[in-house]
C-alpha cells in the first residue's frame, strides 16, 4: 500500500469548491477515486458540467459520477443567487463540457471503490450530505469499510463563544447530514465559521493570486462575486479548501472532541446542529488554525502551479 490518501470528494463546484478542487487535482499527496456531484450551490447538472469543465481546463481526466438531483425528503433551495447562474460568478462556463461522466451510478460507484480499498478511502465532503447519506443507508456494509470522512459545513450551536449560523450544506438535507453523523464512521468536521473568519482571504491575497500565474488569474477572476458579506473588510472564505487542507497537512488545525446532534424538528430549525464538548464524542471539530502558516501554504499552491497553461 503507498503512502497517499485514496479520497472520493463529494462536490457543488462553485466558486469555494473550485480552490479546493483544483488544489486536490495537483497535490501529490492524493490519489483521487472519483468526484462525485450533487445539488447545493447550483443544480447537480451545472455542477457535473463544471466538475468536467475544469478537469478539462487543467487537463486532468479523473473518473466523475453525476450524483444526487434533490435531497432525500424535502425540496432544497440552491445558492446560484451567490454563486451565480453557472456557478462560478462571473466566468463564462460552456454549457456542454467535451467530455462526459461515467455511466455506472454514482452510489454503486462509490460502495464498488470502497470494497476494493477497505479502510483505506476517505470520503471528503464540500456540498450537502444527499450522495453519503444515501450511500451509507442503501449500502450500509461499506459503513465499516470507510476510514473517514471529513466535510465542511456546520455550526455548534450550544458551544461558548461561537455565533449562531444555519449551515447551508446541512440545512439543504438534514436527514442525510443526520446518516452521516450518527454513522459511527470517524468524522472531522470544518465548521462554516473557520473559512469566513479564520482561513479566508484578504483582499491584497487576491490581488497578489491574481499575478501570479494562469490560474491565480483565474482564481481571481471568479471570486469577484464571491465576497462575504457582514464583515468590515472584503474577503473571500475558504470553507472547503479547510477540508481538504485538513487531510493533507492537519497540523495546521487545532481540535476538540464533542458530540454532534442534527435536528429534524420542524418547530426548531431543520440542520440545525448542537454540539456538546465530550473527551468520547462521535465528531474531531476543527476549532482554530495556524493562521500565518495557512496563508504561507495556500499562497505556495497557488504558486507551485506556475506550469499549468489553462485550456
Amino acid at each position: 500500500m503507498d503512502n497517499k490518501h485514496k479520497v472520493i470528494i463529494d462536490t457543488d463546484p462553485g466558486i469555494d469548491d473550485t480552490t479546493a478542487l483544483i488544489f486536490t487535482m495537483f497535490d501529490e499527496r492524493l490519489d483521487v477515486k472519483l468526484y462525485v456531484t450533487v445539488k447545493g450551490n447550483i443544480k447537480v447538472d451545472i455542477a457535473t458540467n463544471n466538475m468536467l469543465h475544469l478537469l478539462e481546463k487543467f487537463g486532468k481526466n479523473t473518473p466523475v459520477a453525476r450524483g444526487s438531483e434533490k435531497a432525500l425528503f424535502r425540496d432544497s433551495a440552491d445558492a446560484a443567487w451567490l454563486h451565480g447562474e453557472h456557478g462560478m460568478g462571473p466566468t463564462y462556463i460552456p454549457p456542454k463540457a467535451k467530455t462526459q461522466p461515467i455511466k455506472e451510478d454514482a452510489l454503486n460507484a462509490m460502495a464498488r471503490i470502497i470494497r476494493e480499498n477497505p479502510h483505506e478511502v476517505t470520503l471528503l465532503m464540500f456540498g450537502p450530505h444527499t450522495n453519503i447519506g444515501k450511500l451509507l443507508w442503501q449500502y450500509p456494509d461499506v459503513i465499516p469499510l470507510i476510514k473517514q470522512i471529513i466535510f465542511e459545513g456546520f455550526a455548534p450551536f450550544a458551544l461558548p463563544g461561537w455565533g449562531e449560523h444555519i449551515s447551508f450544506n446541512i440545512s439543504t438535507d438534514p436527514e442525510a447530514a443526520k446518516i452521516i453523523i450518527d454513522s459511527g464512521i470517524p468524522l472531522v468536521i470544518i465548521p462554516s465559521v473557520l473559512g469566513r473568519e479564520y482561513t479566508h482571504l484578504t483582499q491584497n491575497m487576491i490581488e497578489e493570486i491574481g499575478t501570479m500565474n494562469d490560474t491565480g488569474k483565474f482564481l481571481e477572476e471568479i471570486y469577484q462575486t464571491y465576497w462575504e458579506h457582514g464583515y468590515p473588510d472584503k474577503r473571500i472564505a475558504t470553507n472547503d479548501t479547510d477540508a481538504y487542507l485538513y487531510l493533507v497537512e492537519p497540523e495546521l488545525f487545532t481540535t476538540k472532541r464533542v458530540d454532534v446532534a442534527v435536528s429534524l424538528n420542524e418547530d426548531d430549525i431543520p440542520g440545525k446542529t448542537y454540539a456538546t464538548p465530550h473527551s468520547g464524542g462521535n465528531v474531531k471539530l476543527v476549532t482554530g488554525v495556524n493562521r500565518k502558516a495557512f496563508e504561507k501554504s495556500f499562497m505556495a499552491k497557488i504558486r507551485m502551479l506556475d506550469h499549468i497553461k489553462l485550456k
